[in-house]
């Protein structure tokens, strides 16, 4: 089933705006959660949105609120993200990073008090695709071993790395862990397992089966211990510039919610010019794509060209659907 893109951002629309966002709110996080769902990463778009409107009616998110400076240190700025919505906090966050930015070279946001942001991988494409190298990361709620443990301590805290390239600019958008927790679930849904190990079964054994991983909440860091390390040091980083909440102090509030994220954005285009941020960036993609592909046929892409290809067919085709959850989400309008 396939939706064509202006009639799933209008859906988005018309739900958020009955549910009380105001018009300018509702259409940036329409248009978010449709390019999220256009790029192919539906886990954290049309799947997502029908909790993310659980969580309004559960209170977490205030339909109301807008993130406010607190502190500002020059090129770093602390904000309260206010408990709004947290795809438009980011966004506006990204936005001030830049244009932090355009004055020093490079720009900080360090935003406590928000809510998930749905796809990292927005914000790091909105720096890009305006001459910005973007970078940012999220802590979440305990939902990783520490390596060598049991027990959920760690955030798999996504991070986003993204240069600007032509139509599809290189972006690097991972949770710590092998796969994100929407990963697992879109592949559940889509009755497939999962390409390489990413988790624990209830025999304690490395597993692909995503149903598996989910009934144990067991998943494996990336690069196994280094993962682990990484997960705390950002958690530690972004808690530290933002006086937000940890990855411990967010479990403690039943709910992924009132996280922590940080955004930084450096002039890259505005700095050197846009021809030597283009030559640097050609000359090593270019030089990948003369690597010698492991299987025949196969074929080298650069972090981030997937998903630019994927978007143009969408763009062209509509944009593939779970047809259960998208009549989930237009009830919403009856």
């Amino acid at each position: 089933m396939r939706i064509p893109y202006d009639e799933m951002q209008d859906v988005f629309l018309r739900i958020l705006m009955k549910y009380g966002f105001s018009k300018e709110t509702a259409a940036r996080a329409a248009e978010l959660f449709t390019d999220n769902t256009c790029d192919g990463v539906a886990s954290h778009g049309v799947n997502r949105f029908p909790r993310v409107l659980t969580y309004i009616r559960k209170g977490h998110i205030d339909m109301s609120a807008y993130p406010v400076m607190e502190e500002t240190f020059g090129a770093l700025e602390r904000w309260n993200g206010n408990r709004g919505l947290g795809c438009t906090n980011a966004s506006s966050a990204m936005d001030r990073a830049m244009e932090l930015a355009g004055l020093s070279g490079v720009g900080c946001v360090a935003m406590r008090n928000t809510n998930h942001w749905m796809r990292g991988g927005a914000y790091g494409l909105q720096a890009a695709r305006k001459g910005y190298i973007g970078i940012c990361w999220t802590n979440t709620m305990p939902n990783m071993p520490p390596w060598g443990a049991k027990d959920r301590r760690i955030g798999n805290n996504p991070i986003i790395m993204a240069l600007p390239w032509k139509e599809s600019p290189v972006l690097i958008d991972g949770a710590l862990a092998q796969f994100s927790y929407g990963a697992i679930e879109a592949h559940r849904l889509a009755g497939k397992q999962l390409p390489v190990p990413g988790g624990y079964d209830e025999e304690g054994r490395v597993t692909t089966d995503p149903a598996a991983i989910e009934k144990t909440w067991r998943v494996l860091p990336i690069g196994f211990w280094k993962g682990s390390g990484l997960s705390i040091a950002l958690d530690l980083i972004g808690a530290l510039l933002s006086k937000g909440n940890t990855v411990r102090q967010i479990g403690e509030l039943g709910d992924e919610i009132a996280v922590t994220q940080t955004f930084l954005a450096f002039n890259a285009e505005g700095m050197y010019g846009k021809e030597y941020v283009e030559s640097v960036v050609e000359s090593v993609l270019s030089d990948l794509k003369q690597a010698a592909p492991s299987e025949p046929g196969g074929e080298i892409l650069y972090p981030g060209e997937k998903e630019g290809r994927t978007r143009r067919e969408n763009l062209e085709l509509g944009i593939p659907v779970n047809e259960e959850i998208w009549e989930s989400i237009l009830r919403e309008l009856a």
